[in-house]
């Protein structure tokens, strides 16, 4: 906590400073004024347009409502100024900005933390354990966005309630910074598709699940008779998610997490006859925790995982390779350059499992990323090693 920056304001002619929190490390406003509910929502609206912050000291539900009446302000604005988009492309850039600024501007509305995560304001909620599970301990107050504490509320809701997942007959209780799955089709895929023969064969049968986020897709295989499971990650978020929802499931003792970069250790883990990745569907530099399971910076993870397969597959093994095709209908990867990073890998196709998305978004006229989502096509991809030319 010591590292993190300070906000300095002013209280009449006294200067105040407090600690500042982001977790998405946006770095503190450079303007602050006091406001409460004597304050209009044109004018807060004036001052977060002009880059002003507004540390809120009235009540609690004022305040939300305060968001609420910015947020409205925001949305007309982006209305009187449509941009039509010359391709899905330009609209999918002109919607992530569209997205950035309104959340940078909704995010100049802060509130005050004591130092056991408490909102020190009139009918305000008891919002400690939702900011512990995302901040951990802290050592003294602090400053922080509504609008990220909404963020922190919802995850809170969700860790505690779970995602039904119906291809485990249960739930899984997704982490603060970890993505839920909350879209399913992509769960069915690995639930339906057939297990190679060497994973069968061998035994102990054990796969690897690369990139197990909330382990969902560890404990299906573990669910339909996988004698183990070694699940790799990075984040030492994803890592106690992980681990919290198999114990939750009762398979702990079948599904081993280990911090890795990609691929297990081969020293300690050897090779496996099924090696499952659900890397990020699109390549792009994500701007918070949760985004980085969406967008994969120069497609590192796909292209790792790709790269990296052939040499970790056991003879007759498989890699399953879960990816949407949205990537390729909003014209940020080609389909022939993603097969092209497959020949290079030494892989080949030996089948694909397809699938269309049943989420909201798809069926929303109103999304102006509409037609791709609409196309979309969710892919199970079923890769081996391509056999050895003869002579080499």
């Amino acid at each position: 906590m010591t590292d993190a920056p300070r906000l300095h304001w002013t209280d009449g002619d006294e200067p105040r400073s407090a600690r500042w929190r982001s977790l998405a490390d946006v770095p503190p406003p450079k303007r602050v004024v006091l406001a409460d509910d004597t304050l209009s929502a044109d004018a807060a609206y004036k001052l977060v347009c002009e880059g002003t912050a507004l540390l809120w000291q009235g009540d609690f539900h004022q305040a939300r409502q305060m968001l609420q009446a910015l947020g409205r302000r925001l949305d007309r604005r982006q209305q009187r100024k449509p941009i039509k988009p010359d391709s899905l492309t330009q609209a999918h850039h002109l919607h992530r900005k569209a997205q950035a600024e309104r959340a940078r501007l909704l995010g100049l509305l802060l509130l005050p933390f004591e130092a056991d995560h408490g909102v020190p304001l009139r009918r305000a909620p008891d919002v400690r354990q939702a900011c512990l599970e995302a901040h951990g301990e802290v050592d003294e107050p602090y400053v922080a966005s509504l609008r990220e504490l909404q963020g922190l509320i919802g995850a809170h809701e969700w860790r505690k309630q779970g995602v039904p997942v119906p291809a485990l007959g249960d739930a899984i209780h997704p982490h603060h910074g970890v993505f839920s799955p909350v879209r399913g089709e992509y769960v069915d895929l690995v639930a339906q598709a057939p297990l190679p023969a060497a994973l069968q064969a061998s035994s102990p049968s054990v796969a690897w699940d690369i990139g197990a986020g909330t382990g969902v897709l560890s404990a299906v295989l573990a669910r339909r008779g996988v004698a183990g499971v070694v699940a790799t990650e990075l984040a030492p978020k994803a890592i106690a998610c992980a681990q919290d929802n198999l114990r939750r499931l009762g398979l702990a003792g079948r599904v081993q997490v280990v911090e890795a970069d990609l691929f297990p250790d081969p020293d300690r883990f050897g090779r496996s006859a099924l090696i499952v990745c659900n890397p990020p569907w699109l390549p792009g530099q994500p701007s918070s925790a949760v985004e980085q399971a969406v967008y994969d910076p120069d497609s590192r993870m796909l292209r790792g995982f790709l790269a990296g397969l052939a040499a970790h597959l056991l003879p007759g093994g498989e890699g399953w390779l879960i990816l949407s095709d949205i990537a390729e209908r909003l014209g940020l990867r080609s389909r022939e350059q993603l097969e092209g990073w497959i020949r290079e890998a030494g892989l080949s196709v030996a089948g694909r499992l397809d699938t269309r998305p049943s989420h909201r978004k798809a069926q929303d006229a109103t999304d102006p990323l509409h037609a791709a989502r609409k196309a979309e096509v969710t892919s199970l991809w079923r890769l081996v090693a391509a056999p050895v030319p003869e002579g080499r």
